[in-house]
């Protein structure tokens, strides 16, 4: 039902509708609300009040009484108003919610995220039933290209946030289309390219820097602030840029740019071709911070460039552990960071901005904790 998010109800919240005034089932994890067929019900209201309140797809499917037509269903997907999941209280009292869902899980696991349907960040690798997907959802269909069904698709952006933050698998870990024509290649960019293209610029221009440095500790000062400085950078692009989000004006251009800039790496975190930045879009973002760079420190283009050069090797380094945490397997140094980074994507895309470091998440109060809860 593009336009609106959906909410979830708890069985208990769908069986309390099961009256002439109001009349719910589910299939499966879809709830519908079918008061106003009531009347229009071949059978009379009575059949359908049996099972209001309850799943009704056995007596959709059942022979004995009457298989129903594509029609039947059609007239259900018209009238989708939630999608059902399950509570649990947990030891501390807070309620705990889960979702019946086989397409995300092979079985109803303990916990799961009432937004995502993901308990663990092994779900990011579930292959998504497309179809299953589309039809259940109206967002994007995977098989076709993605950006100019965002840009035609008139979602709201309430819609289009809640959709884009439940991340789906392509078939076989392959890439979705985005484009669907001659710039597809653009947007592939596999994760050896950064480093390719990056270091040899940056030995160039640290060359160049340390020509006018008389102390080379000097130099080297120089060039790990430009790492620090990154490091904040990261942090500062990654919140308030790649998630602008909720400050997102609600209009299609805005949306689609979100969704090219930042949004078809949280639909789709498991693509290893979109994990890395395209060296043309790093250029657009770099150059004002070359000017930035050497507007502060006019009066010395060596110290400058030395700090430019330290915080685009922050960049890369960046770059090459961000697809590293989505797609190998670390050290075990490393392991806590990859939970924490995987669990932004399935858990909380609200917090846990910081991928090398969750320092600056400390100091601005946005960490993590992986913690499912729904109060």
């Amino acid at each position: 039902m593009p336009g609106r998010m959906l909410p979830t109800l708890t069985q208990a919240e769908v069986e309390s509708h099961k009256t002439e005034k109001s009349c719910y089932v589910t299939l499966g994890t879809n709830v519908y609300d079918i008061t106003d067929f009531l009347d229009s019900h071949p059978g009379g209201p009575e059949l359908i009040l049996e099972y209001a309140g309850k799943d009704v797809t056995h007596i959709l499917k059942d022979e004995d009484s009457h298989t129903h037509s594509e029609s039947a269903y059609e007239i259900l997907d018209e009238s989708l108003v939630a999608f059902l999941v399950n509570e649990k209280i947990a030891p501390n009292g807070d309620v705990q919610r889960k979702i019946n869902d086989s397409q995300i899980n092979d079985e109803v696991t303990p916990l799961i995220h009432p937004r995502t349907g993901m308990s663990c960040e092994e779900d990011l690798s579930r292959e998504t039933d497309i179809s299953n997907d589309y039809k259940q959802h109206k967002f994007l269909d995977l098989n076709r290209p993605l950006l100019m069904q965002v840009w035609n698709g008139g979602f709201s952006k309430e819609f289009y946030l809640d959709q884009v933050h439940r991340p789906r698998h392509y078939k076989g870990g392959a890439s979705a289309p985005l484009f669907g024509n001659f710039l597809e290649p653009l947007s592939l960019t596999p994760w050896w390219v950064v480093p390719m293209v990056w270091l040899p610029a940056i030995a160039y221009g640290s060359y160049l820097a340390f020509q006018g440095f008389d102390n080379p500790a000097l130099f080297a000062v120089s060039w790990l602030l430009g790492i620090g400085v990154w490091s904040l950078v990261e942090y500062v692009l990654h919140r308030f840029l790649f998630h602008l989000d909720y400050y997102l004006p609600d209009n299609r251009a805005a949306i689609t740019l979100h969704f090219l800039l930042h949004g078809v790496h949280h639909y789709l975190p498991m693509d290893r071709y979109r994990l890395v930045m395209p060296p043309t879009l790093f250029v657009v973002l770099a150059t004002p911070f070359w000017k930035l760079a050497h507007t502060l420190f006019y009066w010395n283009w060596h110290l400058a460039t030395a700090i430019y050069c330290g915080g685009i090797f922050g960049y890369v380094c960046y770059d090459l552990t961000h697809y590293f945490l989505h797609h190998q397997n670390l050290p075990l140094w490393y392991k806590d960071l990859k939970k924490y980074h995987l669990a932004h994507h399935f858990l909380d895309y609200e917090l846990g901005f910081g991928v090398t470091s969750r320092f600056w998440d400390q100091v601005f109060g946005t960490e993590l904790v992986t913690v499912v809860k729904a109060k």
